[in-house]
């Protein structure tokens, strides 16, 4: 992968732990577990894994800690052809979360940054030279908003584009949303910006018109099994239908969505044809318990398409 990259990731690590159970618990109630997975995770590994099942150069930086969570960061960057320098590994535990899904499954997660949190301005410019060189960087809300806040300022700098998904949400400060191009978001997480904005529409489409108001240039809403809406600048709304599938596990099919979207812009293709790849890695994800290897590579993802005609 000596060539410039594709993508760059400001990404997150976790051991992400998953039991399926046949409802999520109420408060204080212990329930029996029907399985239990483990697995190299964390949004921003997804994404960067996603993207390069899919074909593209990607590079980036992901923290992990110096205990043996760390050494599976490194097992899993060489797993998935990941550049070894794209991990840092300081003094600390090692992020992890933990999730649970139901028997329709819908999940839960709760996560520990960990290592994560110590990702920060520095370490992204450091990591300047190579961020420059890519045609979009990624980031997610795992990690702190100074590393974040840094490398959007350095891309927006050289020219490069620049991609946030605020999960887990918090709301984007003013300054950070003004130097995001792409701005993807969940029913939930619009819906907790149209309450930290005091707006009184409970519309996605008029949440998207409100957040291409303060600085992207493409809002996406995903919305799980009724598909996902988004708009451009200046454009129309666009709506994308979910792929029929049977689903065993929600847990990364945000992810998969998110880094099949930077993939196929990044190659550029029109909204409403990134927007379908997108969707189609998606529910390649949500057909199986687990991420990693679920994540779907060019082949998984095409043979999805090919199930629902434009």
């Amino acid at each position: 992968m000596g060539d410039d990259p594709d993508l760059f990731v400001l990404g997150s690590f976790v051991v992400a732990c998953s039991a399926t159970v046949a409802r999520l618990p109420r408060a204080g109630e212990t329930l029996r577990a029907d399985s239990f997975l483990v697995d190299p995770g964390g949004k921003g590994l997804n994404l960067a894994v996603g993207a390069r099942r899919l074909g593209a150069r990607v590079d980036g930086l992901i923290a992990a800690g110096l205990d043996l969570f760390g050494d599976l960061a490194e097992a899993a960057l060489r797993r998935a052809d990941l550049p070894a320098g794209m991990l840092r590994r300081v003094e600390g535990a090692t992020g992890a979360g933990i999730g649970l899904i139901d028997a329709a499954g819908e999940n839960c997660i709760a996560v520990y940054p960990g290592a994560n949190a110590r990702l920060d301005a520095a370490a992204v410019r450091d990591a300047s030279a190579r961020l420059v060189r890519a045609r979009c960087v990624l980031a997610q809300f795992e990690i702190g908003d100074g590393a974040i806040a840094e490398g959007f300022r350095l891309a927006r700098g050289a020219g490069v584009a620049t991609l946030l998904n605020p999960s887990p949400f918090r709301m984007p400060a003013p300054a950070l949303l003004a130097d995001t191009d792409i701005l993807v978001v969940n029913a939930p997480e619009a819906e907790a910006c149209r309450a930290e904005l005091g707006l009184p529409e409970a519309d996605p489409a008029a949440m998207i018109a409100h957040l291409l108001d303060r600085g992207p240039r493409l809002v996406v809403v995903t919305m799980g099994a009724d598909g996902a809406l988004a708009r451009e600048t200046g454009g129309p709304l666009v709506a994308q239908p979910a792929f029929p599938v049977t689903v065993v596990d929600t847990i990364g099919a945000g992810d998969a969505f998110t880094a099949g979207l930077a993939v196929s812009l990044a190659e550029g293709l029109p909204l409403a044809e990134s927007l379908r790849h997108a969707a189609a890695c998606g529910a390649c994800v949500v057909r199986r318990a687990g991420v990693f290897d679920a994540l779907p590579d060019r082949a998984e993802r095409d043979a999805m398409l090919a199930t629902l005609p434009p």
